[in-house]
């Protein structure tokens, strides 16, 4: 479409998904032009400025997200699901990742916009994950033949209960790297500082968080203010770029970087992870994909200090700063070929949002 000035406003649904937020979109409703496109969805959500003022963002990266949605040429799929990540500060905008929380709010807008039909007592979404050439079935509990919201399902990091909505990733393993271990080890040194390079759906490299000085237990605002580790971890990450085959990462968002630790609660592993530069409050759900069978690796560097489960498919929670994350591996041929979550979202707001005047012409 051409968001000339008489437009006055563009269809949104504002939505929880996971512990993210943001703006979800139809793919119709959006410009067809790439450059037209995130300039309108900067105006939107009040980049470039830290505090998103001027838009509906909310001032950090995890409530800074957007869902481009769109019917699916796939033949075993619903729908498209492309995911852009908007800086708030800087106002780039990158599809160089996934994510599995803004995902969670998919299944709920393509039943609510018409392009699945509702089942009772439950509807099963088929996405096409666009950033990552992937599959993944959502199951929406829908009674009645409507999206219901409201349910028994507490995910750490989200206020309330709500009703759980099923995620089954399929292809993750390699999915932006080419492998489950893009350099084919499961230890690398980069920096003087032993990594696992792994990408099960979220590029990330973990590293013991006694590798950089620090416990792995601090809250996210102390590790934000530790500015000779967030330059160490940086550096490290700069040069795993490269590594994973994700080529110059300075102005990407991947990967994302992992400080992990023995867990305290009764977890595979404890979590604090750069998401690459503000340290993330909960845990993505596919860095948590990631993490998990990282750590399920002998030789990897969380592989000693996890707490392991033996069986296949295997179930752990992830711990990080606000709680855990369940995540469930199924494996073959030493790989990962499913990977499932539980997850709720909530629609928030549904309407139009108004860009700036002449916004992406």
């Amino acid at each position: 479409m051409s968001t000339s000035p008489e437009i006055e406003g563009i269809p949104c649904m504002l939505m929880r998904g996971g512990t993210s937020k943001g703006p979800y979109f139809l793919k119709s409703d959006l410009p067809e032009d790439t450059s037209a496109r995130d300039a309108l969805l900067c105006t939107v959500l009040g980049s470039p400025d830290s505090r998103q003022i001027d838009g509906v963002g909310g001032g950090h990266p995890l409530t800074s997200k957007v869902a481009v949605v769109s019917p699916s040429d796939h033949e075993d799929c619903d729908v498209d699901y492309l995911f852009l990540q908007v800086t708030p500060d800087t106002g780039a905008v990158s599809d160089a990742q996934n994510c599995g929380n803004i995902l969670a709010g998919v299944g709920p807008f393509a039943i609510e916009r018409g392009l699945v039909k509702a089942t009772a007592p439950e509807t099963t979404v088929r996405v096409y994950m666009v950033n990552s050439d992937a599959r993944a079935d959502l199951v929406v509990q829908t009674p009645d033949g409507r999206v219901n919201y409201e349910g028994y399902t507490r995910i750490d990091g989200v206020p309330g209960r709500h009703a759980p909505i099923i995620q089954n990733y399929f292809g993750t393993a390699g999915a932006q790297c080419g492998a489950l271990l893009p350099t084919g080890n499961p230890t690398d040194v980069i920096e003087g500082v032993p990594c696992t390079l792994v990408d099960n759906g979220m590029p990330s490299v973990l590293i013991r968080a006694e590798s950089l000085g620090v416990t792995g237990y601090e809250t996210p605002a102390e590790l934000e203010e530790n500015t000779t580790l967030r330059d160490k971890v940086e550096a490290i990450r700069l040069k795993a770029g490269p590594m994973m085959g994700l080529g110059n990462v300075g102005p990407k968002t991947v990967p994302k970087m992992c400080l992990i630790s023995p867990p305290r609660h009764g977890g595979l592993i404890n979590t604090r992870t750069f998401i690459p530069h503000r340290v993330h409050e909960t845990l993505g759900v596919l860095a948590a994909a990631s993490d998990a069978a990282a750590c399920m690796i002998e030789g990897s560097v969380g592989h000693d200090i996890a707490h392991l489960e033996p069986s296949n498919p295997c179930r752990v929670d992830v711990e990080h700063p606000s709680g855990a994350l369940t995540v469930e591996l199924e494996w073959e041929n030493g790989t990962v070929i499913r990977t499932a979550l539980i997850r709720t979202a909530r629609k928030l707001m549904d309407g139009v949002v108004f860009p700036h005047k002449g916004a992406g012409q």
